[in-house]
């Protein structure tokens, strides 16, 4: 592509800047086309598995579950950050294996303190 060396940056700013006019504008012309004109009750009623809802709605959880489940996602994500560690091990350089022995300190560190709080207890 010959010419002007700016070309294809204002040609991908046209594109970039097109595309997503252009599929706002055959949503709305979707939308125009096919949306119903005039909403009923029955349009507007509430559809959940088919059947009408009954009763209070409102459910109160236990917190245990969350005081189990938020650990448990720290500890499970951290183990992600382990894994490049323990396939390049023997690669690493000093530096590395401090970083990673001062990381599972601190992972060693919330976890103790989140046994001394309780929250590994089940009440």
């Amino acid at each position: 592509m010959s010419g002007h060396p700016h070309a294809f940056l204002v040609l991908f700013l046209g594109v970039a800047v097109a595309f997503p006019l252009l599929m706002l504008g055959v949503a709305r012309l979707w939308v125009i086309c096919y949306q119903p004109a005039k909403p009923s009750a029955l349009k507007n009623a509430t559809y959940e598995c088919g059947l009408e809802s009954t009763g209070e709605s409102w459910i109160q959880f236990k917190a245990h579950y969350y005081l189990y489940a938020i650990p448990f996602l720290v500890f499970d994500v951290e183990v992600l950050f382990l894994l490049p560690f323990a396939v390049n091990f023997t690669e690493l350089p000093t530096g590395a294996l401090v970083a990673m022995l001062i990381f599972i300190l601190l992972l060693a560190e919330g976890l103790v303190w989140a046994w001394q709080r309780g929250h590994l207890e089940w009440k």
